[in-house]
């Protein structure tokens, strides 16, 4: 990485600590569904933040229904871990981020739930945005579904 940073999230290990605060979400679920919602990194400890997202989700049929999400993330070096908010907390995916020539973080990893594959990828935008794309396949699951952050002042 160029020694200026990235510019609006700094270093790697930095990210976590810029993730404090809400956050206006939008997502698209190909062919299946959109939401539209807020999202929010609330400081646990000096290492992890709790994520809880809300908002409506409007299905293909067009039924809207509220959805909510919970997460743990906690930095780590270069990255950060993502646990499900469970007790105890499980192991999502660890992301290690890395420059890209346009000026962004990026990182991706992958998980198994049971037999389905989640392909998840991290990308934090020299404009202070962020967006995450999870393709999960399998025989249980089919989709692809991108999210945008963008902070709320």
């Amino acid at each position: 990485m160029d020694e200026a940073g990235i510019v609006g999230w700094g270093d790697a290990s930095d990210v976590t600590k810029k993730l404090i605060g809400s956050w206006s979400l939008s997502r698209v679920i190909e062919n299946q569904a959109t939401m539209q919602g807020l999202a929010t990194f609330t400081p646990l400890d000096g290492e992890r933040l709790a994520y809880r997202e809300q908002g409506d989700l409007k299905l293909a049929n067009g039924t809207t229904v509220q959805a909510e999400r919970e997460y743990i993330f906690s930095s780590s070096a270069g990255g950060f871990k993502v646990f499900f908010r469970e007790d105890p907390p499980r192991l999502f995916h660890e992301i290690s981020l890395s420059a890209s020539l346009g000026g962004e973080l990026r990182g991706c990893a992958r998980h198994l739930c049971k037999r389905d594959e989640y392909q998840s990828a991290y990308m934090f935008l020299p404009d202070g945005t962020f967006a995450i794309r999870h393709v999960v396949s399998g025989p249980g699951k089919d989709y692809t579904m991108n999210t945008t952050y963008t902070p709320l002042a």
